[in-house]
């Protein structure tokens, strides 16, 4: 059977046939679809997890009673769960276990560009890397095998190109059948890691990884094609790609298990090519294990180490390393070049975000310093901020607001950061109010110690839970405050409020996002207390609810064109004719209401009002 597939369905897929009898995962691109996918498969366990260390260590678990287990997530949430990844590798497997890392070449979701790669060399696990669907999808098979022959978790390896990008995948129709399970046997000496057992468990890891590089030597999928042999490339992932299509003619070596390194391969390629290339993305990571092992090769100097490759990026790389002649595939031109237009990331029309920050912007510029009205102009923004309020960021569709014209975001790191963060601001004695912002699914994630150590450590910070009632910003999955499974049926809602109380904090507020008076006197009312606070802001994310009120337009008798209601940011509100407009087939209406709210003119009313008049 052929289908079209996205390297993230491919794994699934080829999960699902190699019997995988639990899935877990925390949601975040590229990765998302993995777990999505399989989730549409009946017969596995498939789960989203509070973040991706317990998504980890479930599928750790799982792997010690004897079934094999697949653990997915971005590249980012390899850090979050690092700590049980690493000692896994020391105390090894029962049932197969995956772990699968989408890294993020070119930052298109993310924070960093980190590769992931170098989590195989430190953990000393091996890595499998596909260049395609086709590849996603076997590579998968072979890996839980792998874990299974070696007693070890395999690190499966993609980036957003291969996650993304879809391609045919030929595979034989199968129902599903669960692997059989290796009976649990209690062996501590194995699986509890004090270091007693650890010490002598590590020098087994260094046997299993000699043997590991043996195995890379003769592994199918580490593949040498001797073309022309004045150049030899060698290539992982999608970088392999992108060679191919400039060079279709040369000689390649490409690694489908980029570790351990296959040395002896890799030299061997080298004594058949006059010279050799080394083409992929981010660090120069196999390019600098070729160096060690004597060769003479060309790579970072002439090819980026940060974003994404792509053809013409290789292509102008090699013409720069004078290896690029005229046999080379030569470029696509496109038959119509015309640029597109440019579209600044927003939030939502009727997004429950665009409150607060509209709120916490206003306070950042002007509150404690004695201005009655924010500005933009001139070097008021340094002037300000050094008394204005200071907004801790977190990870999430709200990240957005540190654009223009929201501006209030200060700083953010990673998910759930912003509370610890915002309590190192207060340690660190500045004179400024400061005040968390976190998502509803990120505070459960890892936000969650963040506000107990505001309570145990005696901190005044005042943390915002912005409650859409969804992960919104990877697709709308689940999370414990949903009351919604991995499969989409009814699950047990663990209570926000009783969660935050539970930890200590005594003053808990719950308000409308939309009523911008509330969430105005809240915050002012909360930032001056002399104790934790927090305050949750609740509304539907649009894209879930749905709900639309009466609609709203601009009164243009009354309008003096001042641009408040344009400060909001909202997408359905724009200047037409030096007068604001609203494109009713944005605005949720009366659902939402924040430009009518912050209209000083009161100019924006109910259409029905305008029509009657007409």
């Amino acid at each position: 059977m052929k289908r079209l597939l996205s390297g993230n369905e491919a794994i699934a897929l080829g999960a699902y046939h190699a019997g995988v009898r639990v899935a877990t995962a925390y949601p975040g691109t590229p990765s998302s679809e993995i777990l999505e996918t399989l989730a549409g498969h009946e017969g596995p366990y498939v789960e989203w997890s509070t973040n991706e260390k317990v998504a980890m260590e479930i599928g750790i678990g799982a792997a010690y009673a004897g079934a094999r287990a697949l653990v997915s997530m971005k590249h980012v949430g390899l850090n979050v769960a690092a700590d049980p990844f690493f000692t896994v590798s020391y105390t090894g497997v029962e049932g197969g276990l995956v772990v699968v890392s989408a890294d993020d070449p070119g930052n298109h979701s993310s924070q960093n560009e980190q590769d992931n790669r170098h989590y195989a060399r430190s953990a000393k696990v091996p890595m499998l890397e596909p260049s395609d669907s086709q590849e996603a999808y076997e590579l998968t098979q072979l890996a839980f095998k792998i874990s299974e022959d070696y007693d070890t978790p395999v690190l499966l390896r993609c980036t957003t190109r291969i996650s993304h990008a879809m391609s045919v995948v030929e595979y034989d129709e199968k129902e599903y059948s669960a692997h059989p399970m290796v009976p649990f046997v209690r062996n501590p000496q194995k699986h509890v890691m004090i270091p007693a057992h650890a010490t002598p468990r590590h020098i087994i890891v260094e046997k299993r990884l000699k043997d590991l590089a043996a195995f890379a030597e003769t592994f199918s999928y580490n593949e040498m094609v001797l073309r022309d042999r004045q150049l030899g490339i060698v290539a992982d992932g999608v970088a392999f790609q992108y060679a191919m299509e400039v060079f279709p003619n040369a000689s390649y070596l490409k690694l489908g298990m980029s570790y351990p390194f296959p040395e002896d391969l890799m030299r061997r390629f080298g004594a058949e090519v006059e010279k050799v290339v080394v083409i992929e993305e981010l660090d120069p990571f196999l390019e600098n294990a070729l160096r060690s092992f004597g060769l003479d090769v060309i790579g970072r100097e002439f090819f980026p180490g940060t974003g994404e490759l792509n053809p013409d990026i290789v292509a102008d790389g090699s013409r720069r390393a004078g290896i690029l002649n005229g046999e080379a595939k030569p470029r696509l031109e496109r038959s119509v070049n015309v640029p597109l237009p440019k579209r600044p990331p927003a939030l939502c029309a009727g997004c429950p975000h665009t409150g607060i920050f509209y709120i916490l912007r206003d306070l950042g510029f002007y509150h404690s310093s004695g201005m009655t009205e924010p500005t933009f102009k001139g070097d008021v923004l340094d002037h300000v901020k050094k008394s204005g309020l200071i907004v801790s960021g977190d990870i999430g569709c709200y990240t957005l607001s540190v654009l223009p014209p929201l501006v209030s975001m200060d700083c953010q790191t990673c998910m759930g950061a912003s509370i610890g963060g915002a309590m190192g601001f207060e340690r660190a004695g500045i004179s400024n109010k400061v005040v968390a912002v976190i998502g509803d699914s990120t505070f459960y994630h890892s936000g969650i110690t963040g506000l107990v150590d505001v309570v145990y450590n005696q901190s005044t910070t005042t943390t915002i839970i912005l409650d859409n009632n969804a992960t919104a910003m990877t697709g709308y999955q689940g999370h414990p405050g949903t009351g919604m499974s991995a499969r989409r049926k009814p699950s047990k809602t663990v209570d926000l409020v009783k969660v935050v109380q539970g930890v200590g904090v005594e003053d808990v507020h719950v308000v409308d996002a939309f009523d911008l008076g509330t969430l105005e006197t809240t915050v002012r009312r909360c930032i001056e207390l002399d104790e934790p606070s927090v305050i949750i802001v609740r509304g539907l994310c649009p894209s879930q609810s749905k709900k639309r009120g009466d609609p709203l337009t601009v009164d243009v008798d009354k309008c003096d064109g001042c641009g408040a209601c344009l400060r909001l940011g909202c997408p359905a509100a724009v200047r037409r004719d030096d007068k604001a407009w609203i494109d009713v087939a944005l605005c949720l209406g009366t659902a939402c209401s924040l430009c009518q709210q912050a209209c000083p003119q009161k100019a924006i009313v109910l259409q029905s009002e305008v029509e009657e008049r007409i």
